[in-house]
């Protein structure tokens, strides 16, 4: 009796396995389509973009009108600009400010932690206004550096880095200090290397907050030759040329959203690893 129970349990956790699956395949199929439509709206010619169920083959018209149409190729110079510019400054900024919270013990570094990690719980739209206010009196507005310093220092990116130290065994600081190294020294060769998960985890989930950044960018700049990525899409998608083009729409769209999407295809197994290893669960 007991035997033909587990075969029976068994055989219902397998059913619950297999519905489980198949409905995660459907919800994942769901979210795609979305995507699938732009993707082929994108390659197929203009008198069958609306027609669902129409089938040609693949075109490149519709990239050559929006590459002619719209400076694209400056658009992404500032995106990528802006996202690595960013990027490179927070990893600075984060590797010192989590390593102080961690290691370093001074008066008032706890409160000062949850003072820093309490920016988490402002939405960004509250910081339009002061952030624009400062940039103008900087005479940053309508400037790239304008765009990128507000966001230079990053909380989420400190209490990554800080929580994957504090599971680094000090004993490694301590033998290198024996050595005759120095902070700098310390950082650059002991944490630095064991800090990459938390590097590519931040980092991607950066370059794809910076990459999609569209309402900052909307107040700073006024010229076309200062405008990311997703703003050149919106102003090409409301321009009076394009209007119902949803072949040329969809195109542009596509090449705003292949390079995070090809980024995250060839990491994404660090990209979850990284997650999984540093510190936070």
């Amino acid at each position: 009796m007991n035997s033909f129970t587990q075969k029976h349990t068994l055989q219902w956790k397998k059913v619950g396995t297999a519905l489980l699956k198949g409905l995660m395949f459907l919800m994942l199929f769901i979210n795609a389509i979305p995507l699938l439509w732009v993707i082929r709206t994108a390659f197929i010619s203009q008198d069958k973009a609306l027609d669902l169920f129409a089938v040609g083959l693949p075109t490149l018209d519709n990239f050559k009108r929006v590459l002619a149409a719209a400076p694209f190729g400056k658009y992404y110079g500032n995106t990528l600009f802006i996202t690595i510019g960013i990027l490179l400054v927070q990893l600075v900024f984060i590797t010192l400010a989590g390593y102080a919270f961690a290691r370093i013990d001074f008066y008032g570094s706890r409160l000062l932690f949850i003072l820093f990690l309490s920016q988490l719980m402002i939405a960004p739209e509250v910081l339009i206004l002061p952030n624009y206010s400062l940039m103008v009196k900087l005479g940053l507005n309508d400037h790239l550096l304008g765009i990128m310093l507000p966001f230079f220092a990053s909380a989420m990116g400190t209490l990554i880095v800080r929580q994957t130290i504090k599971t680094i065994p000090t004993e490694l600081e301590e033998a290198a200090r024996v050595d005759g190294a120095n902070l700098p020294q310390i950082l650059g060769k002991v944490y630095v290397p064991l800090l990459l998960p938390a590097y590519l985890s931040f980092g991607m989930i950066s370059a794809a907050f910076q990459w999609n950044n569209f309402l900052w960018p909307l107040v700073m700049t006024d010229s076309v030759s200062k405008r990311p990525l997703s703003l050149g899409l919106a102003m090409f998608a409301m321009s009076y040329e394009t209007g119902a083009q949803w072949s040329d729409v969809s195109a542009a769209t596509f090449l705003v959203c292949v390079p995070l999407l090809a980024l995250f295809i060839i990491f994404q197994r660090q990209f979850m690893d990284s997650f999984m290893h540093s510190g936070i669960k």
